[in-house]
This record gives C-alpha cells, structure tokens and sequence, in this order.
C-alpha cells in the first residue's frame, strides 16, 4: 500500500521551539513516520535544529539504528534548558531585566553583538555558568547532530532537510537543501542568528541572519523538485506553528505592541507561502495549471496540497510574551514541550477519518521522558 507523503514544517520562535520539540516527539513516538511516507522537514532558527534533530534520526533508523527518535529530540532540549542554579539565575534575571526595559522601567542600552564589549560580556557569562552548551550554540549543536556522518547517512531517496535564512548583503532569502548537500551546522547557525543577539552567520562566502526574515518555516520548497531532488513531492504540509496567529485584543501597551509586532513578523513569511499553495491548488482543481506554466512559476506539484496546522493551546498562548521567546527556565520549558504532546496527540487524532481507518496510529498518548 502507498504511504500519504508528508512534510513536517517546523516555525521558528526561540525558547517556545520547545513546542516543536514536543510536538515532534509525539509525532514520531506515535509511529508516525512508520504510516506516512515522511519526504522532508523544514525549519527555521530553533524550529529548524529541532527539525534537524528528526530528520537525522531519521536517516539513522532507516540504516537499523534502533534509538527513538524522540529520545535524540529531547535530549538536546534538555541540554539546552536552564539546569545549574548559575544557569537558573543568569536566565531568570536576563529575561527579567528585559521585561522591565519593554515595560518602560528600565532604559535601553543599544549594544551590537558584533561590538568588543558585547563578546567580553558574553566570555565572562560563559566563565560564570561553566557549562558550554548552555552558552555556545555550536556546541550544543556539534553534540548532538553528527553531520560527519552524513556522507554513509543519506541516499538520493532519503528524507530532505530544508533549512532558512537571509542574505544579509544580498537581500535575499536562502534555504538550505539536504537533497543540494547544503545542510551543516553552519547553516544551522545561519538560520538561528537573531541580529540582536548574534553577529551575521557566514556560510560559503555568504553572511546571513536569523531566517525569520525569509521563510518560517520554508514550505513552498516542499514542492519544487529543485529542493527536494529526487524525493517525491509532498502531498500534505503540517506545520508547527509557534507564533500566534490570533489576538484577543488590540495591543495598547509598548509591551504589548512589541509581543503582537513580533508575532505578525514571525508568521509574515509563512501567510504569504500559504496563499500562494491555495492559488496553486486552485489552479490545479480547475485544469489551469499546464506545464509550461508550472515550469514558468517553478513549482513542480501536479496535485492539491493539504496544509494542516498543529498550533498552541490558547491557555498557553496567553500566557507567553517575547521575552519569554528567550528563557530557558525549567518549568517554561516543560510547559512548552507538554503543550507540544497534548496538541500533537489531539491533532493525530483529530486527522480525517479515511487516514485514521487507512492507517492507524501506535500507542496512546506517551508521556515526557
């Protein structure tokens, strides 16, 4: 029996991308990606390490590795997280310090993370908590995405790996394929540079920043054969979604303003690569898409695409402003990777009833580990 083809988006959103990871780990704890035919993951900035996380355990079950693949997910989001006191309260009065500046308390001091004193800072900050994946993005990734072995990993049927960025010279918007050999921990770092927090990513001669500002996540490349190589096309999208969509009101604080302006950016790029999959699918059902026409657009899918979303619970949304996007305490995160499980086990069950029926699903609803 053919498997429905599928491709797992992951949005960006810094520490709140512990939804993603929530979400995934029960996405594949369920067997998942024993029912469909998983083609690919997209991310961006923490979404896409954390689709990174799924995609390379992917490849390694499909070589006889028999570790769960939410073990690998979770075990680099715990690293991640807040665990000595040092780190505890470092975290705590960082986010703090920041709620108070957006809340009109404290003033704002501009400092460039390309600047002398901002590395000083930062050496001394690392000094004092001790332990580098804490502090150092590169190590945490460096140990837990074993990128030297991709080489004997991946095969040109293998799941594709889509991650963004943009140029920040060239004004364009970049994502890197696994199926075009572009994916490493550089490109990782590229899609994850806040400009604010990080200097410019260099990769390949190219300087980039956070792909927030390009694709998040990437979801139209799921339908060209340029991103995906040799993989078929998807015949679903999900996507995790971290920023929200929805506001209850209307922003009136300078706090409030900042938190609602963040979420439209966030989900900027990703409205404008879900209106133009209804325009593609509207085309299709009609018979107007020819050939000559898909290959002027570039788009390569021959039939309708189904989106499907995997969102946070409204609870959990409202309690959630930016600065939060930036703590690492232990309680936030588990929050966040609880609601991820909860939504995930409900989205799974919630799917149409001829998937349901044609495929079935693993297990019950699998605690944390």
């Amino acid at each position: 029996m053919n498997r429905r083809r599928i491709a797992i988006a992951c949005q960006g959103g810094g520490s709140q991308c512990a939804f993603v990871a929530g979400a995934l780990k029960t996405l594949f704890a369920r067997g998942v990606h024993r029912r469909f035919q998983v083609v690919g993951l997209s991310g961006t900035s923490g979404g896409a390490f954390t689709a990174a996380l799924a995609w390379l355990g992917l490849l390694e079950q499909a070589r006889g590795d028999r570790r769960p693949i939410e073990d690998r997910i979770l075990a680099c989001w715990r690293d991640l997280t807040a665990q000595t006191f040092p780190e505890i309260a470092f975290d705590g009065i960082c986010v703090e310090l920041l709620r108070l500046v957006e809340r009109g308390f404290l003033p704002t001091f501009a400092t460039s993370p390309s600047s002398l004193r901002f590395a000083l800072s930062s050496r001394a900050a690392a000094a004092f908590i001790g332990r580098p994946e804490f502090t150092d993005l590169r190590v945490l990734l460096s140990k837990h995405l074993e990128f030297g072995a991709l080489p004997a990993l991946t095969q040109p049927d293998s799941p594709v790996l889509l991650v963004s960025a943009a140029d920040v010279l060239e004004g364009t918007f970049k994502v890197f394929s696994s199926a075009r050999n572009e994916i490493s921990i550089d490109a990782l770092l590229a899609s994850a540079a806040i400009p604010t927090l990080f200097p410019a990513a260099e990769v390949d001669g190219h300087m980039y920043w956070d792909g927030i500002f390009s694709s998040n996540p990437p979801v139209i490349p799921f339908l060209r054969e340029q991103s995906m190589g040799q993989v078929p096309l998807a015949e679903e999208i999900w996507v995790i979604q971290v920023n929200r969509s929805r506001n209850e009101n209307v922003p009136e604080t300078a706090a409030d303003i900042q938190d609602r302006r963040n979420h439209l950016a966030g989900n900027l790029s990703l409205r404008h690569e879900l209106q133009l999959i209804e325009i593609l699918n509207l085309l299709l059902k009609n018979g107007a898409f020819t050939d000559q026409f898909r290959l002027r657009l570039g788009l390569d899918a021959t039939e309708a695409v189904t989106v499907r979303f995997i969102r946070m619970s409204q609870e959990l949304e409202q309690t959630l402003d930016y600065p939060s996007k930036l703590s690492r305490q232990p309680r936030h995160i588990e929050r966040l990777l609880a609601d991820g499980e909860v939504q995930a086990n409900g989205f799974l069950d919630a799917l149409p009833a001829e998937l349901q029926s044609e495929i079935g699903f693993e297990g019950e609803s699998a605690g944390l580990h």
